[in-house]
Order: C-alpha cells, then structure tokens, then sequence
C-alpha cells in the first residue's frame, strides 16, 4: 500500500518548468505545426513567440497572447490568441504573421536563397503577455525547430546547358518524375524555393533564370530561350517527357500563357499561373517587352511613397494583338489571383481571359480561384505576407518601394488554400491524367 500511495504521489507531481512540445521539430516549410505548452499554471497568461534571422541578417518575429485552460496547458491549434501579429484559432500564426522587429530596415522580403540549408526557427514560451523586448526577456521555455524547402533526398542539379541558366531538383526515388518548368517574376534572378519545394512532393522541378541575371547579360531572351529550357527539362533522363507543366508567378504567368498558347515546342499538360495576367504579348525579346511596358509608366500611381503598378496595363485592351490568345491555348489551366493585387490588374486579366476562351470553346479548360483580400505575392503556405517591399525596376538600378496589396490573414489563407489546390492540381494532371496527344 505504501508503494502505491508513493507512485500515485509521484504522478501529481507537476515539474518546475512549463514543457513545450513540437512537432515536426524538422519539417517542410508547407507541413502544419502541432504546437503544445503544458505544465502551465491554470488560467495563465503567457506569450508564444517565434524569431528568425534571415540569410541578409535581418530578424523576423511574431508572437501571441494566450490563456492557459484549466489543466495548465495551451493547444495553438485550438486555443484562441487574444492579441499579438495574430487573433484568434490560427495553428501556423507563428509563422505567416512573422514581421521584422521593430526597428529594422524598411521595405524587407523575407524569401529563402540557399534551399540547402534550412529556415530557423526559435520559438518560445514567455511569462504573461508580453508584446516587445523579447531579446531581453528570459523564456519559460524554448526549442529552436527547422523548416525545409527540400525534402530528404532531393538531388539539386545547376543546369547551364548553352545560354540557359537554372537549377533542377528531382524528388528522391527510381523515377524518371513528371516536370515542372517555374517561372518567377519581374524582379528577375534565379529563384529556386518553390521548385525545391515542388520537387518535395514529387515533381523534377526546373526553376529557370530569365531575367537580369549577370551571367545572361549578354544573351537575348526570347522565345527560343524558354523553348530551350523546356527541351533541356523534357530531355533529361529522370523526367517523363510527355508530363510537363509550366508554373509562372506575375510576368512569368505571362510567359506561360504566351508559350501555351503559340509555342509548337512547347506542350505542356498543364499550366498553373499566379497572379499572372495575359498582358503583355512577349515580343523578339523579354527586354523589349518591358521597353514597351515603359511606354505607359506615367500611369503609375503614388501613394504614400509607394507604387502602384497595375494601371500601366489598364484598361485591358480590346485590341487582341495586344494580348495573348489565350483560345488557343489546349491544356487545362489553374489561374490564382488576389482579389485587392496592386501591381497587376489580375482579376480584370482573369474576366477577360474567361470571355476569351468562352467564345473560342475552351472555358471549361479553365480553373479560376479568386481571394479576396489576398495581393500580389502568393507564395507557398505559411509565408509571412509584405504588403509592400523594396524592388528594382527592370532597365532601372533604382530600388522603389513597390505595393503588392493583401491583408495579412486573408492573405495566408490564399496561400494555404491555392497551394493545396496547385499541388492537387498538378497530380491530378500529371500523374493521372491521361497525356494529351498534340498534333
């Protein structure tokens, strides 16, 4: 009897120090966390606090207030934050409210460059609810946890075959793996977190570098560049070269809708193109397709020092050598657009894209996903929203403060939602789907 009153003693016992749990500790960045602090005193104010320095040495924060329940224990995914970057039942707050700390510099973008490396995380358990000078706070607890672009496995290749510079990730495994060609926007370089990302979940992922790369300075990029780039992905020996997509986010939907459309090379199964407009027409080069874009740069609007980008391509012309026919574009298409982007006229684009294709018999090709309160820059879920950020105009070395539009939950619930839907999609297309034949 002794022995059983002293192990029923010791299972009351509560430690001296709140515990916090987890989980996954080492994850892909779209993977949700499950986010768990016990051992806290009933009824107990605490703030959860999660920071990150970036790899330009900047740090990002976010933190909420909660009330432990009856047991002493606080469930993120559950329990309501009262006040902090974040409000109510939101299990990834931590992570999509992150800001720069108060103080930092302005105009800050929070984007992955070396994807060999992870993103760190220290997240922390603070005593009442606490809303600044977190560095000189001592936590109840801590745990520092690791978020991947690439999962275990993925092999990272540099592509440099002829002009064409790019990087591709093949998912682990016997293959050979349907491809995705990705396609990044005006601020140009050689973006490699999304494709690393796709390539996690099973597609050979090509991120390719178009626009004012050092080492393209010299190479007119045409249609023929991007044609060479999609043979050098269908040719590669771990690729299924009749499963191929194009991916394209803001002036790389616009590529994507150009190739789709008029390319005899380029036949991909499907398209997914975010933010994306089929304005402008891709002329002899990229370059002097932005010299026209220049044209109309009196359009842009001013406001509270930043630019407001998308009435240079307004009003969308009824001219249709002004755009891309997108009616003759053959494969299905998923079309993602912010309901409140301010740097390009996206749903006015989706409107008319849709009165295209209607009249030429091909809507039903056509997937629209509409959000509202979203901007311009719809990322891979759980990415911190920036309303507005610095960013070099293309033929310009002036950096300007650019408005990408989006409130910031609205603006995570996009991303969480047309991620899921843009990796279903591109299963649905290139894995089970039947390859289209092209004649």
């Amino acid at each position: 009897m002794k022995m059983l009153s002293a192990k029923r003693l010791l299972s009351n016992v509560v430690p001296a120090c709140p515990l916090l749990s987890i989980k996954p500790k080492r994850g892909l960045v779209d993977e949700k966390l499950e986010i768990v602090v016990r051992y806290l005193r009933p009824k107990h104010d605490v703030t959860l606090h999660s920071v990150h320095q970036s790899e330009d040495k900047d740090f990002w924060e976010a933190f909420g207030h909660y009330v432990s329940d009856d047991n002493g224990t606080v469930t993120v995914a559950k329990d309501a934050s009262l006040s902090g970057t974040y409000v109510g039942v939101e299990a990834m707050g931590l992570m999509w409210s992150l800001r720069p700390v108060p103080g930092s510099r302005a105009g800050l973008r929070l984007r992955k460059k070396d994807v060999l490396l992870p993103l760190v995380f220290h997240i922390s358990v603070h005593d009442g609810h606490v809303s600044q000078g977190f560095t000189q706070l001592t936590p109840l607890v801590s745990l520092v946890i690791e978020r991947w672009y690439m999962a275990p496995g993925v092999q990272r290749f540099d592509i440099q075959e002829g002009d064409v510079r790019g990087t591709l990730f093949i998912p682990p495994g016997p293959g050979p793996f349907p491809g995705v060609l990705d396609m990044w926007g005006g601020g140009g370089g050689l973006v490699e977190y999304r494709a690393a990302l796709l390539a996690s979940h099973g597609f050979a992922s090509m991120a390719l570098e178009y626009l004012s790369p050092s080492n393209l300075k010299k190479v007119q990029v045409n249609v023929n560049y991007f044609e060479t780039a999609y043979q050098i992905l269908q040719n590669h020996a771990m690729v299924q070269r009749d499963r191929l997509a194009l991916l394209g986010l803001s002036f790389g939907s616009s590529v994507t809708f150009f190739m789709a459309a008029y390319s005899k090379i380029i036949q991909p199964q499907c398209c997914v193109c975010v933010s994306g407009c089929h304005i402008p027409v891709i002329k002899s080069s990229v370059e002097e397709t932005f010299d026209d874009l220049n044209k109309y740069i009196s359009k842009i609007r001013i406001e509270n020092n930043q630019l407001i980008w998308r009435d240079v391509i307004l009003p969308i012309p009824t001219d249709p050598t002004l755009k891309v026919d997108v009616g003759q574009i053959t494969c299905p298409v998923l079309l993602v657009v912010g309901g409140d982007d301010q740097n390009w006229p996206t749903l006015e684009s989706a409107e008319d894209m849709e009165q295209i294709m209607e009249k030429a018999g091909n809507r039903h090709l056509l997937q629209v996903h509409i959000y509202p309160g979203a901007g311009h820059l719809i990322e891979p879920p759980y990415s911190p929203h920036h309303r507005a950020t610095n960013f070099s105009l293309q033929g310009s070395k002036d950096k300007v403060l650019m408005l990408w539009g989006g409130q910031a939950k609205p603006h995570a619930d996009a991303q969480e939602d047309s991620w899921e839907k843009t990796v279903a999609f591109l299963q649905q297309q290139l894995y089970h789907a039947t390859p289209q034949v092209k004649l």
